[in-house]
């Protein structure tokens, strides 16, 4: 069975914590751990983060779909903005890469998205925003 939801936050500050807690309580089916429910939670956390620090110069909107999939015991995660969007993501997923220097970023997101979950995968075009999927496999079939 695959249940799902989507849900769509103001770009805020506030709703990273949100965020966060509403796709860890959404796993819970799946009984995963502590520690990976603190993995999932740190890579959306760090998602979010993003699309609030570098999407928007104003409030945007931020859409989060979360999936999960009982066959394959996995929980996928996409978080997407309509914002600026990401000149190369390339050199944006080297780690210590960042934008945004003079605010002491640490240019690390997408290197602790890509470490606390099993895949990562990063889509933009600039003036129409950033997708990022993330996909935790919290249990294998056998």
């Amino acid at each position: 069975m695959k249940n799902y939801f989507d849900m769509t936050i103001p770009a805020i500050g506030v709703n990273e914590a949100f965020a966060r807690s509403a796709v860890a309580a959404f796993a819970l089916p799946l009984s995963p751990t502590v520690e990976q429910i603190n993995d999932v939670k740190t890579a959306v956390s760090e998602a979010v983060t993003n699309a609030i620090v570098h999407a928007y110069d104003d409030i945007g909107k931020i859409f989060l779909h979360c999936e999960i999939d009982d066959d394959e015991g996995a929980l996928t995660v996409t978080v997407k903005d309509e914002g600026k969007g990401i000149c190369d993501v390339k050199a944006a997923r080297e780690p210590f890469f960042t934008t945004r220097p003079d605010e002491e970023r640490s240019g690390m997101g997408f290197t602790i998205m890509e470490t606390f979950m099993d895949s990562l995968s990063v889509t933009s075009n600039l003036g129409e925003g950033t997708t990022v999927t993330m996909k935790k496999v919290i249990y294998a079939k056998s």
